[in-house]
């Protein structure tokens, strides 16, 4: 087995029931933080499936998304800290 045959049968299988899950939990989250929590983990399991995606079709590009995508999540989650704690004061 090569490892582009172990990204296209477990790899990308896994990231996209992780994602569907994570998605439950985003919808179901009885409170906010675990709400934003589930969309900062759907964030990265996306990024994980568009580097996997862009080495199973050997397209580099895709990199870059996934790296404007982590920026955003960490500019996301920041402000969401800086959110809670303002609402704590």
């Amino acid at each position: 087995m090569t490892l582009l045959d172990f990204i296209y049968y477990f790899v990308l299988p896994v990231l996209s029931v992780s994602i569907f899950l994570i998605f439950i939990r985003f919808i179901k989250g009885p409170k906010m933080v675990d709400r934003v929590i589930a969309l900062d983990l759907i964030i990265t399991t996306g990024i994980g499936f568009i580097s996997a995606y862009s080495i199973l079709f050997n397209q580099p590009a895709l990199l870059d998304v996934a790296l404007i995508l982590g920026l955003i999540a960490f500019l996301g989650t920041v402000a969401f800290t800086y959110y809670i704690q303002q609402r704590n004061k």
